[in-house]
């Protein structure tokens, strides 16, 4: 795994976007909110489904699972609650807080299960941190609030997105990205809100055996310029590529057809 942030850095980042999320609830909330982004959801069980996330990972890392328990919690989400905004605001900063602690409590290398190669708790720092960058976008965007997350958190969550889809694995749980293969088939996605040192173009590469990415800003079939924020909604399919916020130079089609094979989850 190629991190741009430290251990510590996801650690301290799943607090401060859990109490970031938590402060965009007050007390006029209305909890039944859709949340467009995750159509299936309102905002009381995004929230909820975001806070057992925590709670379940922090077991993971604390018993040090060598497999995984149970995640009804996460994944059966009345959409009735009697709960206060205030009351859920704080549930959910309570439950990262937690994970955080028990994280660092732990060696990032110790031998753990994990749903991905990795079998440590670097990985789930890294994934919670970016888990709850994203479900933060998701409320917010709910809300009608804006959205904004720091460069080099943005920069990361870009990073892992990329490496978590072009992993082999994927393959085996999603055999139609073996569609996306084909000759001359690349993508770069470059940031233009952001100075040359940040170094933020990736380039996504379709032409060989499996789904490759690196770090390049090199010529692609098709390529979007956007600010990072937006590139990192687009690539999560929180913003279509035809929003404005986009330029797209080249094969539009190829674009839709790759971030619709390769939507996060």
């Amino acid at each position: 795994m190629n991190s741009t942030l430290s251990y510590d850095d996801y650690c301290t980042e799943i607090v401060t976007q859990a109490d970031l999320l938590a402060s965009t609830l007050t007390k006029d909330t209305a909890l039944t909110t859709s949340v467009p982004s995750c159509p299936d959801w309102n905002l009381a069980q995004l929230l909820r489904h975001l806070g057992e996330t925590h709670r379940w990972v922090e077991e993971i890392v604390r018993t040090r699972a060598t497999e995984p328990p149970p995640d009804t919690a996460l994944r059966t989400l009345p959409r009735d609650t009697t709960q206060t905004p205030a009351e859920l605001a704080a549930w959910l900063a309570e439950g990262a807080g937690l994970l955080a602690t028990t994280l660092r409590a732990t060696s990032p290398d110790t031998r753990i299960w994990t749903p991905l190669p990795s079998g440590s708790p670097l990985f789930f720092a890294r994934r919670m941190a970016h888990e709850t960058v994203i479900h933060r976008c998701d409320a917010t965007l709910a809300l009608g609030a804006h959205f904004a997350v720091d460069r080099h958190v943005a920069i990361d969550t870009m990073d892992e997105w990329m490496e978590l889809g072009s992993l082999p694995e994927m393959f085996d749980f999603h055999p139609d990205r073996r569609e996306l293969l084909g000759p001359g088939r690349t993508l770069h996605f470059h940031a233009t809100d952001t100075p040359p040192e940040a170094a933020a173009d990736w380039l996504v590469d379709l032409t060989g055996d499996a789904l490759a990415w690196r770090r390049s800003a090199e010529e692609a079939a098709v390529s979007v310029r956007a600010p990072l924020t937006d590139l990192l909604l687009l690539i999560y399919g929180r913003r279509p590529a035809d929003d404005e916020a986009f330029e797209v130079l080249g094969d539009a089609e190829l674009l839709d057809f790759y971030l619709a094979r390769v939507l996060f989850g």
